[in-house]
């Protein structure tokens, strides 16, 4: 665990826990940062940048004012009230779409996303564990397993010693160890959520499970209690409207059985119950509390459970809570563990808010564990059951997933924390997995222009619709630009969802919205959304996701130039991975035309597109004009998987039509980009137009990750890439922050940053896990984790949760997002399918070595070996002609 030795050295405990991975992030419970941070604001925003978009700040400021004080509503972004930027975050519980709970590494309680797409940031001090211990019939130890000193709940003993303990996270289970002091007895509570790679069942269900290791050290027997208390609510003004209350349950099915207590919070729209339980076996006993005040002393629940290490267990309802009062329920799982023994209790954590309305409250859904667990409401002990009868089959998947890549030698130990732990976005990103209701049918998902998407119903009813947001703060669902970095883990992962979000997407795209809008950027006014053009998103959680898309309304984004060729990318890549040849067949119209749409781009007919002169891509505060490395380097790419697609479908007119395209756009490329080291950011000609973008090369990513890119399909000529990796390395990732914190995405050739825009002088976390794929790809494995290495550190090590975007200033970093979730899963893309897998026999990229050792970049291609290749395939052997046909034109299977 040297990689987190500085998290750890306060921790002066000698136990180690039971059996846990020796990869991940572990800190001592003790440990304060010593940076604080602070969120990304609007005063955050330099004076000049002020000035710039003046139009849009007072534009802004008017559509924000209307929507919090007059429609009473979030707005999508809203940098007038920041959220908090605690470090206190840990893995949350809860497999997807079913909402989440997030426990902090401390052990607190502390987010909850239950309501869809809404976050509280709200620390519920009453929902703790507590230990007890009893010797000789008598309680010795008695301590709330929690660092916190509150000033509520004063009869319970708080301020447990963070010094003798720590946590550790490898989503989806963590592990947070106690040694007792004084006692001999070390606990490790286990955190285990249903987030397990194909599967589409457990992993929508809304549970997790604490599996307590209970190790006596002494020579004599020890009776440990743990009680789990939890508060009736979420820490919310809710909670103390009334009619709130608890009720015990016991359910035992196939000879197991599980008691607890029921939470029923009775709201007037998305109503829900949590259970609390805990599974009684030979030698554990059960036993509960229904109700206390949480908001008084709590001496007696902690009384109760002093006297006997048992708690009352008295039958019967609670009454229902007056108006403002609150209520909370406890239950107890205890066992005798022998002298220099070992036991183990496994309580559980349920929640069950089966049908959700939306903001606009047009439509009632269904959540996706409700096929299996049924929409009434009632489905706690049926979830509370399955959960702690199941979790360790549960475990048995996820560690064969995660043994293949944390037994690798070749990997650090910081990747392979950072593949998994930030995983936990598909899961907290207040993500939607909603059933198709009953009596829905085509019509009803494909809208009027989309009935020849002929798999988008059978996926939907099968798969269910997923959805997640763009970020915490920026509270869009399956905004398009980003999950394009993130889409690597659902491709991977749980392909099904992946191609079911896919067919939403196609339908959005055949169909339109004629509403008019004023966009923000220019004021101008325009219609929602365009037929044949890719979304931005599908929705938000304030209004009436897939039905009404394109909620973001900075810019009208039918002009941007990217999210139609990620399109494509990504359809051709999800071919890749799956070989799903009706869903190519399905998308194949949708891809031509987007395509379509987007060549009214190249305006002066050289087969590469222009960009307009403002920020009309996913960098949205960044203009371009002219053609441009990122959005001119994704239309190649995308014209390239064009000519595959049409050769697998045996489409020979778009095959011609795309080929005579290519050619003619990559000699425009490298005329008006490449600079003999590097493509420069745009054509323009303008005082940074030179500027070195981290983001050049995506289209050469994506096509090496989808098994393209090079040999026949090569686009772009090696020597370049390799000369503009090389470029990007020495500049944006190790002349920004001393080396230390990622890749900038804009750096100017003199090592000065470009401050130009707000965006180009950040680094955001998705684009530098796939430069460090781009690197790993074309250069070896070395240059990859340095260039992304710290970013991890950061997103992290700092954090505790991954994070959109920072700057220099790192102290106002931007909160977590879509990008960094899956990213990762792209770095060693020609081995994706065994690592998604599970396959031992993955084999990773090394990196090029010269005689000292050190690392190096390859050189140009051998000469020889570039003769060879060029007489072999009869084509010139300079790099401009690298892929050409006889006539100078690509040559391209046509199978």
């Amino acid at each position: 665990m040297g990689d987190h030795a500085e998290l750890m050295e306060r921790f002066e405990g000698t136990a180690q826990g039971h059996q846990l991975p020796a990869a991940g992030w572990r800190i001592c419970l003790a440990h304060e940062f010593a940076e604080k941070r602070k969120p990304y604001q609007a005063s955050d925003v330099s004076a000049a940048h002020v000035l710039k978009h003046l139009g849009l700040g007072m534009r802004y400021l008017r559509w924000w004012y209307r929507k919090t004080h007059v429609e009473k509503k979030c707005p999508i972004i809203d940098m007038f009230n920041p959220l908090p930027l605690r470090q206190i975050y840990g893995c949350p519980l809860g497999g997807f779409g079913g909402g989440t709970i997030t426990r902090g590494w401390r052990g607190e309680f502390c987010r909850w996303q239950l309501n869809p797409g809404v976050y509280h940031y709200k620390t519920v001090i009453a929902d703790q564990f507590t230990v007890c211990l009893r010797r000789k019939g008598q309680t010795i130890y008695q301590q709330v397993l929690s660092v916190e000193k509150p000033s509520a709940l004063q009869g319970w003993n708080w301020g447990f010693c963070g010094h003798y303990a720590f946590y550790h996270a490898l989503y989806p289970r963590a592990w947070t160890v106690y040694q007792l002091p004084g006692q001999d007895v070390v606990l490790t509570c286990r955190q285990v959520s249903p987030v397990i790679p194909h599967d589409y069942q457990d992993t929508s269900l809304p549970v997790g499970v604490f599996v307590w290791e209970l190790e006596n050290g002494s020579d004599e027997d020890v009776d440990v209690s743990i009680m789990f208390t939890l508060r009736n609510g979420l820490g919310t003004k809710e909670d103390k409207r009334g009619g709130h209350w608890n009720e015990p349950f016991s359910l035992e099915k196939e000879g197991a059985r599980v008691s607890g207590v029921l939470l029923h919070h009775c709201t007037p729209v998305n109503p829900y119950t949590v259970a609390i339980s805990a599974r009684e076996k030979a030698g554990t006993e059960v036993t509960h509390f229904t109700a206390f005040n949480p908001a008084g002393t709590g001496q007696e629940v902690w009384q109760d459970l002093l006297q006997d290490g048992r708690l009352g267990s008295l039958a019967g309802k609670s009454r229902l809570t007056e108006k403002g009062e609150v209520t909370a329920a406890a239950v107890c799982a205890s066992c005798t563990v022998p002298a220099r023994g070992h036991r183990t209790l496994e309580l559980g954590l349920a929640w069950d808010m089966p049908c959700i309305h939306f903001g606009a409250k047009e439509k009632l859904h269904l959540r996706r564990y409700t096929r299996y667990f049924g929409s009434g409401g009632d489905a706690c002990p049926s979830l509370s059951h399955y959960a702690l009868t199941h979790y360790e089959q549960w475990e048995e998947k996820i560690e064969g997933w995660q043994r293949p890549i944390l037994e690798s030698s070749q990997l650090p130990s910081w990747y392979k924390s950072a593949l998994f732990n930030e995983l936990y976005f598909l899961a907290d990103g207040g993500t939607l997995w909603l059933e198709l209701p009953p009596e829905a049918c085509a019509e009803d998902v494909q809208g009027p222009a989309g009935a020849g998407l002929s798999q988008l119903f059978p996926v939907l009813r099968e798969y269910g619709r997923f959805a997640y947001l763009e970020g915490q703060e920026y509270r869009m669902y399956n905004t398009y630009d980003v999950h394009f970095y993130a889409s690597f883990a659902l491709a991977m992962l749980w392909p099904k969802l992946e191609i079911s979000l896919q067919y939403d997407i196609a339908a959005a795209v055949l169909n339109e919205d004629t509403q008019p809008r004023r966009y923000l950027m220019d004021g101008q006014m325009a219609q929602v959304k365009l037929p044949n053009v890719v979304p931005h998103d599908v929705g938000e959680p304030e209004d009436e996701p897939w039905q009404r898309v394109n909620a973001y309304l900075i810019h009208d984004t039918a002009d941007w130039k990217d999210l139609n060729l990620k399109f494509v990318l990504q359809v051709y890549r999800d071919y890749h991975l799956t070989q799903d040849t009706a869903y190519l067949q399905d998308m194949w119209p949708v891809c031509q035309a987007v395509m379509e749409s987007e060549l009214k781009f190249d305006t002066d007919d050289d087969g590469l597109i222009e960009n307009s002169g403002f920020a009309d891509q996913t960098y949205d505060a960044w203009v371009a004009t002219g053609a441009s490395a990122y959005c001119g380097g994704l239309w190649l790419a995308a014209v390239c998987v064009m000519c595959k697609v049409a050769g697998i479908v045996g489409d020979s007119e778009v095959l011609q039509k795309y080929s005579a395209i290519l050619t003619k756009g990559t000699r425009a490329f490298e005329r008006l980009l490449w600079n003999g080291k590097y493509y420069n950011y745009d054509s323009s000609g303008g005082p940074f137009s030179s500027t070195v973008m981290s983001d050049q090369c995506a289209g050469q990513w994506f096509l090496r990750a989808c098994g393209l890119g090079q040999g026949e399909f090569e686009v772009f000529p090696r020597s370049h890439i390799l000369s503009a990796l090389k470029t990007i390395f020495e500049l944006n990732v190790l002349s920004f922050g001393n080396g230390r914190m990622g890749a900038v995405n804009g750096m100017r050739p003199d090592g000065s940053l470009d401050t130009s825009s707000l965006q180009s002088s950040e680094a955001w976390v998705g684009v530098v896990y796939a430069l460090a794929a781009t690197m790993i790809q074309e250069v070896g494995v070395a240059h990859g984790w340095r260039s992304s290495a710290m970013v991890q550190a950061m997103c992290l090590s700092l954090f505790s949760l991954c994070r959109r975007a920072w700057c220099r200033r790192a102290s106002t970093p931007r909160r977590a997002a879509t990008g960094p979730c899956g990213s990762g899963w792209a770095w060693p893309s020609r081995r994706q399918r065994p690592i998604a897998t599970g396959s031992s026999s993955a084999r990773w990229p090394t990196c090029a070595r010269s005689a000292s050792g050190a690392c190096s970049w390859p050189s140009r291609a051998e000469p020889a070996r570039q003769l060879h290749l060029a007489q072999r395939r009869r084509i010139p052997s300079s790099p401009e002609g690298r892929n050409r046909g006889r006539d100078g034109g690509p040559r391209w299977r046509t199978g």
